[in-house]
Order: C-alpha cells, then sequence, then structure tokens
C-alpha cells in the first residue's frame, strides 16, 4: 500500500495537464491494481462502458469530476478512498492553471485584436488574421465570421471559405440578438459598434454544450470585433481618396498610376531612360496558409524595409496589390535597372526573418524568403500602361522559369 501510495504521489508531481494525468492515472492503476479501463472526467459526466466502480472528487463539498473503473475490486476502492484527496488537490492545480493560462490568452487575443487597427485597415486581411485568433483561442470550437452587406441587407460569410451548417446559416440571416442554437453548441453574436450592425460571429462546439464561461470570453472578444470591424470600414472610406498603402508606406495602386503618368510623360518630353520592375514574392501563399496572415504581413513589411533600403531618393516604389510591388526607376537604362533589380534579389534572398513573436507555436521560427523581378525600359511609341504591364510580362516568365530570378522584357 506505501509503496503504491508513492508511486502515485510520484505521478500527481509530474502531471501538468489534465491529459497527462488521464493517462499517467490509467497506466498506474491498469499496472498496480489490473483496471482494464480507466477514465477521470472533469465537469460534465461521461458514460464508460462496464464501468463498475465510479468515485466522486470533491472541491469544497462540490463534486468536481468523477474517477470510472471498469473492474475495481475492493482493493482498488479502498486504495482510491485514501487518495482521493490528494489526486483531488491535483485536479485543482490544474484546473487553477488551466483558468490562469486561458485567461493570459483571452487578454493576448482582446488585445492583438484591439492593436491590429494601428496597422491594418483592409477587411480582407483583418478578418482571416481575427479568424486565426479565434481558431486558436477557442480550439474546441469552430468560428464563423460573418460581414454585412449593406447593399442586399445580407450577412455573408467571411471566415473561413464555407459554412454548410445550415442551424448557422439559419441563425445569422436575420441576427439582432445573440442567440443559442436548440442544442446550445452553437451560438451567435451580432456585431454592433456605434449603433451600427457590421456582421455577426457565431462559435459551434463540437463537443458538449458551450460553457458560460466561453460564451462570456465569446461575447467580450465580439465586442472588440465589432469595434475593430467598424473602425476598418472608416477607414476604408478614408483610404479610398489617400495616397500610401497603410500596411507597407509605400504608394497604394491608385495613386502609383498616376505616378507612371508623371514619370512617362517626363522620360518622353526629356528623352530620359525610364524602368519599370514589377516584383512577386515567391511562394507567398504558402507563408499565409502555413503560418498565418500576421505572419505574412510581417513578410511584406520586411521587404518594403529592403526595397526602400535599396533605392534613390527619386526612385519610385508601390504596393502594386497583394504581395507585388512596383518600382519606378527613373533616369535608368535597362542594364542600370538589372544591377538594381539583381541587387535588391540577392538581398531579400539573405535576409532571414523572425516570426517568433508573431507565431510562437510555429516549428520553424525563422523564414527566409525569395522573390522574382521583371523589368522593362519604356520606348518611345509605348502607351502609359505598357511600362508595368511588359514588365509584368517579364515577372510571369521568371516566376515560370524557376523563380527567384531577374528577367528582363524585350520588344
Amino acid at each position: 500500500m506505501i509503496e503504491n501510495i508513492e508511486k502515485l504521489s510520484k505521478i500527481l508531481n509530474e502531471s501538468y495537464s489534465e491529459k497527462t494525468l488521464q493517462s499517467s492515472l490509467a497506466d498506474f492503476f491498469k499496472t498496480n491494481f489490473g483496471v482494464n479501463e480507466f477514465s477521470l472526467n472533469l465537469g460534465e459526466e461521461k458514460d464508460l462502458k462496464k464501468t463498475n466502480f465510479s468515485y466522486p472528487i470533491y472541491k469544497h463539498k462540490k463534486i468536481i469530476g468523477t474517477l470510472e473503473f471498469s473492474n475495481a475490486d475492493e482493493q482498488t476502492q479502498n486504495f482510491v478512498e485514501l487518495t482521493s484527496q490528494f489526486i483531488s488537490l491535483k485536479i485543482q492545480n490544474i484546473l487553477l492553471n488551466d483558468k490562469m493560462q486561458r485567461d493570459i490568452d483571452f487578454h493576448d487575443t482582446m488585445k492583438n485584436i484591439a492593436k491590429m487597427i494601428e496597422t491594418q485597415y483592409e477587411l480582407k486581411y483583418i478578418i482571416p488574421i481575427i479568424g486565426e485568433m479565434l481558431d486558436k483561442f477557442f480550439e474546441n470550437y469552430l468560428v464563423y465570421i460573418f460581414l454585412k452587406d449593406e447593399n442586399k441587407k445580407t450577412n455573408n460569410l467571411s471566415w473561413p471559405n464555407n459554412c454548410k451548417d445550415e442551424n448557422i446559416l439559419k441563425l445569422v440571416k436575420d441576427l439582432n440578438k445573440s442567440q443559442f442554437s436548440e442544442n446550445e453548441k452553437i451560438y451567435a453574436i451580432p456585431l454592433i459598434s456605434e449603433n451600427k450592425n457590421v456582421g455577426s460571429v457565431v462559435a459551434k462546439s463540437t463537443s458538449g454544450k458551450i460553457s458560460s464561461k466561453d460564451k462570456e470570453y465569446f461575447e467580450l472578444l465580439a465586442t472588440q470585433i465589432a469595434i475593430t470591424i467598424n473602425r476598418a470600414n472608416v477607414y476604408a472610406e478614408i483610404l479610398k481618396h489617400a495616397t500610401l498603402d497603410a500596411l507597407t508606406g509605400f504608394y497604394n495602386r491608385r495613386q502609383l498610376e498616376e505616378r507612371i503618368k508623371q514619370e512617362v510623360a517626363n522620360a518622353k518630353r526629356q528623352h530620359a531612360p525610364l524602368c519599370g520592375i514589377m516584383t512577386d514574392i515567391d511562394f507567398f501563399k504558402s507563408v499565409n496558409d502555413t503560418y498565418g496572415h500576421a505572419v505574412g504581413d510581417l513578410v511584406l513589411r520586411n521587404i518594403a524595409k529592403i526595397i526602400r533600403s535599396q533605392l534613390r531618393e527619386y526612385d519610385i516604389a508601390g504596393r502594386y496589390g497583394g504581395e507585388e510591388f512596383s518600382i519606378l526607376l527613373p533616369f535608368t537604362k535597362i542594364t542600370e535597372a538589372q544591377m538594381v533589380a539583381e541587387r535588391l534579389r540577392q538581398t531579400i534572398e539573405q535576409k532571414t526573418i523572425d516570426i517568433s513573436k508573431i507565431n510562437p507555436d510555429a516549428e520553424i521560427q525563422k523564414l527566409n524568403i525569395t522573390m522574382s523581378l521583371g523589368i522593362y525600359e519604356i520606348k518611345e511609341n509605348d502607351k502609359d500602361e505598357d511600362l508595368l504591364r511588359k514588365a509584368d510580362k517579364a515577372l510571369y516568365e521568371a516566376k515560370n522559369t524557376g523563380r527567384n530570378k531577374v528577367v528582363v522584357y524585350y520588344d
């Protein structure tokens, strides 16, 4: 008996989670008492087939779980009664640690969503990041984000790519207040900020009913998400008339097109050379899919910083869209532009990007990125749009002949 108590004490000291405690206790009772099937059930009681002995675990006279045995003899039952208090204390410590860690994770998620508006203004980037945060926090839930279409007065799915659950689609159709499904496994919340309904967010439990604590977490996060989306909508209206891309600080596409017109006109008037470079980060979609959109944004900021460091004061850089950047090199011949592009390609290839602060759970903490580039020098008879259109053709060839290379377009 004393020997088994010592073994149990060692197991309790070394267990750090419900899962490890469950596994260790199962091995312990099987090895020392011949128990074929054991289950540690916390919260909701679960049925264990062939159970012949169930022992409650208490905290201040309140049952917090049960120990279930398939074939516990009298000796096993006596041992459990003798040691149940030690097991209870360990379970309480694990539950307390889990609660503290979950509170920390919750506040980190709230903080990250709140900070997002400082660097991101476009919903097509914001929503996937929020979705990934919610998926990470609510591990046992499927989370869906719907955005309000003011023209059609409908809620359209924005995260993830699809939802086939008719109960969810029915709940969000005309959602004006928080609502549970009949089995309480689905909870839908309208996203309302400044009296505007900007969408809805839905959580679907993959196990039991949604707990009251998770419901509270979900409501608080929904409030923060609504504020973030509403601000993004407001900023989107402002940025329609702005000139810079919010993430990189480069010209946005609209302003870049204006600068192309100016530079092409200057080059033709002065009979000066002008080159355009189109760039594309290789396999960028894989970065987003593997490490998340927050890491993707970090990569874009790093690439933009490198591009800026390689250009002259009067050179022009713009974010053409997604992971594509455009560069205008006034007073630059094609041979010189090739040197600039090759130097840029090599610098990016040698750069290591640390993602540990953005995605600490990733298997790889440092990324190496490459870039493909296409170049074209404007000709006298070319139109404004030919500069980047032909540079883009060269970029297409670079991507289709191996990537991480510079290709020049010649008429």
